[in-house]
């Protein structure tokens, strides 16, 4: 059985998604969407400026539109139990996310969330071997986007890294500590977060939209080993103490295309019919803490209205 999908915006990240379907053989058909023509002159795919059009076409949709609009287009397919994948951040607010995993529930239908970094292959080398981590350290930056300035670069680049913390330590957060800076937006364009677990793990993060260059970088360290993990370059290195000598030791990593891994699961879960809410738990946990630290640097900062 081969599927029709549907992509919604297509700007730089769901001209991507269209590319990857296109790839896929177990997709025969993709249709298009966008409320400017413009960016839908340039395929050769059917299209509409309306999503609603797609719902008695489609088997599946992904939706790469602005975070504020993720929910009502999340709720009209799922209404429809029509599978969907929604980018990062699934929503604005956890009520929102509440709604689309109670509408998921109820109709069986898949919500799947768009948290490209679990998909790496270099993290996925790397949580292999690593257990009881005791600090975490992350730096997520970039050059300015002009784009997605509608929230702060807590939700839109460093949920990423609060993710994959949250994967990996599986504990109670007693206390976070965090400080911004509005640069160019109204919003904060970098930010720093320490975040303590119960039992004694310390995750320090940083995000900035604001960089000359770009880096991401997640570097781990336990009582037996130090772990250095570049999602860029899917490159992990282990450092461990043998004797007097530190052995360092490069993994062995297949490079591939981390969205394109997400969106062919995605396809293979609905071409199964299987349906499951871990997904969008998930996500909805990562919301939940992007949204705690914005609101600790709203209070700090204060904001303007956009």
């Amino acid at each position: 059985m081969k599927l029709k999908a549907g992509i919604i915006g297509i700007g730089k990240l769901g001209s991507i998604h269209t590319r990857i379907y296109k790839e896929i053989k177990d997709i025969e058909k993709v249709y298009l969407v966008d409320i400017d023509k413009q960016k839908l002159r340039g395929w050769d795919d059917p299209y509409f400026t309306e999503y609603r059009k797609l719902s008695d076409k489609v088997d599946l949709v992904s939706i790469a539109t602005p975070v504020s609009t993720h929910f009502k287009i999340s709720k009209f397919f799922l209404e429809r139990k029509i599978p969907v994948l929604v980018e990062k951040p699934m929503v604005n607010l956890i009520s929102q996310a509440n709604q689309l995993l109670s509408l998921a529930k109820k109709n069986k239908t898949l919500l799947f969330v768009g948290h490209v970094e679990r998909y790496n292959p270099a993290y996925l080398a790397a949580k292999r071997i690593i257990t009881y981590p005791q600090f975490i350290e992350c730096h997520r930056l970039s050059p300015y986007p002009y784009r997605s300035l509608d929230t702060s670069v807590v939700l839109d680049v460093m949920i990423h890294d609060l993710d994959i913390v949250l994967d990996i330590v599986e504990d109670e957060i007693k206390d976070i500590k965090a400080v911004g800076v509005k640069v160019f937006s109204d919003y904060e364009d970098i930010a720093n977060v320490r975040i303590s677990f119960k039992h004694g793990c310390i995750a320090n993060l940083t995000a900035s939209r604001v960089s000359q260059k770009r880096l991401r970088k997640f570097r781990v360290f336990s009582s037996h080993l130090y772990l250095s993990l570049d999602y860029a370059n899917q490159r992990v290195e282990v450092f461990k103490k043998k004797k007097q000598k530190i052995i360092r030791r490069l993994l062995n990593i297949k490079p591939d295309e981390p969205l394109k891994r997400e969106i062919k699961h995605f396809v293979q879960l609905v071409k199964k019919g299987e349906f499951s809410c871990e997904y969008g738990e998930k996500a909805k946990r990562a919301l939940a803490l992007s949204l705690k630290i914005e609101r600790l640097l709203k209070r700090k900062n204060g904001r303007k209205k956009a």
